[in-house]
């Protein structure tokens, strides 16, 4: 009977895969000796993998260029970054080595970019799409980065308010977008989307505040869906809405020649994982190429702004199992020596899924479990919910000790989790590694912060003096 960890994975999944693979009884992730790490390093960790950034954004770049030229399209491809995913410099350093642009949400990242343009990393030439509810910093911001020539910072209208607004900031002419308010799938509370300008009142707000405009230019229609870009009835249904505000809009107004697509492509949340990228891709190309033939109209250029897919995939947590409780004659908990609420705050918040696997003891017998953290709230856990089946783990041994690792959360987890303030129950965050690979493929690693200690919670209570 096979009752290995081993022989459950490899009778339950396609394995290994191209990023997850095994050496020694312990798993490795893109050829990094997790094990090592945790010797080096402790645990708990989060690390990022700095050339998964990279990877990701060829392959979009790869399946927009082939699709292009399989439907011989005229309009050009920008590959933007949006920010509010992992604002940090590591991140935007590695995304942006690969000739791409960005997109910001709010006023504090108009510094970012400052600092990014003082540093040489980006340049006036790369687009800044500037996304989000505006209020006066961000206006003024945005404002400064128009003012000092560069062209190519492109500001989403939101609401109707805000082109009068940037008209009084700025001392020249400038370029917008103007972003649809979609309206939502029927599992929803509400109907519309809070962001944007609705289907039928773009038109007319063009031919009344930007048609006779001699500061304006209009470039950029900006659609975006909160399910993301997938293979559903919903999806299409409102690109081809949007298509036709496209078409219209682009009939009276010569200076529109992009079309934003938005983000929202998945990442991987299982072994299991499917999701035909090139497929979505090639019909989005498809799609709007023919609306616009048959409309006679030039086909746009195509943005999109991804952050979860440019960023996800190169992130990991790192636990050890400390304890476990058996609460009744079913139920076994794994307690973790973090907390689930500080460091993978989506787990618990939305019931986001990560994949989960053992780093360690794969040859041995497996049992399934529940997973804890470390605070008192009764929501700190991660189970079949999370994790879309059962958890099954190597069996808990006081002497072996055990180490688990969840795959790509690279995306949001610091930000919503506070990174380097207050976290619930006062449970640090841990250690952030930076993992890259020197010119010869060799693997390199750099702390890039050290796990919270007590002096740090004190200070920002106002316990230091």
């Amino acid at each position: 009977m096979k009752t290995k960890y081993i022989d459950l994975i490899d009778q339950t999944y396609y394995f290994p895969q191209e990023e997850f693979t095994l050496k020694d009884n312990c798993l490795r992730f893109h050829d990094i000796d997790l094990m090592e790490l945790i010797k080096e390093y402790g645990a708990p960790l989060k690390f990022t993998y700095l050339p998964q950034i990279s990877n990701n954004i060829k392959r979009a770049k790869y399946w927009f260029g082939n699709a292009m030229k399989k439907h011989d399209y005229k309009g050009k491809y920008h590959y933007c970054y949006c920010t509010k995913s992992s604002h940090f410099e590591h991140v935007l350093t590695e995304a942006l080595k690969n000739d791409i642009h960005i997109e910001t949400s709010s006023a504090f990242d108009i510094d970012i970019v400052n600092h990014l343009i003082k540093t040489g990393k980006l340049t006036k030439d790369q687009y800044v799409i500037c996304n989000g509810f505006k209020r006066d910093q961000y206006i003024n911001n945005i404002a400064d980065l128009i003012n000092n020539s560069h062209k190519n910072c492109i500001p989403v209208i939101d609401n109707y308010e805000e082109l009068k607004l940037l008209e009084e900031a700025t001392t020249s002419p400038f370029q917008i977008g103007i972003r649809i308010a979609s309206e939502e799938e029927p599992k929803f509370e509400f109907y519309t989307s809070r962001l944007g300008i609705g289907y039928k009142n773009i038109v007319p707000f063009y031919n009344r505040e930007i048609k006779e405009n001699p500061r304006v230019n209009l470039k950029m229609l900006h659609f975006f869906i909160n399910t993301g870009i997938r293979d559903t009835a919903y999806y299409w249904n409102e690109l081809q809405k949007c298509l036709k505000v496209y078409i219209e809009l682009k009939k009276v107004s010569p200076s529109l020649d992009s079309l934003n697509i938005g983000g929202g492509f998945p990442i991987k949340n299982s072994l299991t994982f499917e999701y035909d990228y090139e497929y979505m891709i090639d019909e989005i190309i498809y799609q709007i190429k023919a609306s616009c033939e048959e409309a006679g109209v030039d086909v746009p250029n195509i943005f999109t702004e991804f952050g979860s897919f440019t960023v996800g995939e190169s992130g990991g947590a790192i636990y050890e199992v400390l304890y476990q409780k058996q609460q009744n004659d079913r139920e076994k908990w794994n307690m973790i020596n973090s907390s689930f609420i500080t460091t993978l705050p989506d787990s618990w918040a939305i019931s986001k899924r990560f994949l989960m696997l053992a780093v360690n003891r794969w040859n041995d017998e497996y049992e399934r479990v529940l997973l804890g953290g470390l605070t008192c709230d009764s929501d700190d856990y991660y189970n079949s919910e999370q994790n879309m089946n059962a958890i099954y783990l190597p069996k808990y041994s006081k002497a072996k000790p055990l180490y688990i690792g969840f795959f790509n959360t690279g995306a949001y987890q610091e930000s919503i989790g506070g990174f380097g303030g207050l976290q619930h129950c006062l449970i640090p965050s841990p250690k952030h590694i930076l993992i890259d690979r020197d010119e010869e493929g060799n693997i390199t690693t750099k702390l890039f912060s050290e796990q919270q200690k007590a002096t740090d919670f004190l200070k920002i209570l106002g316990y230091d003096e």
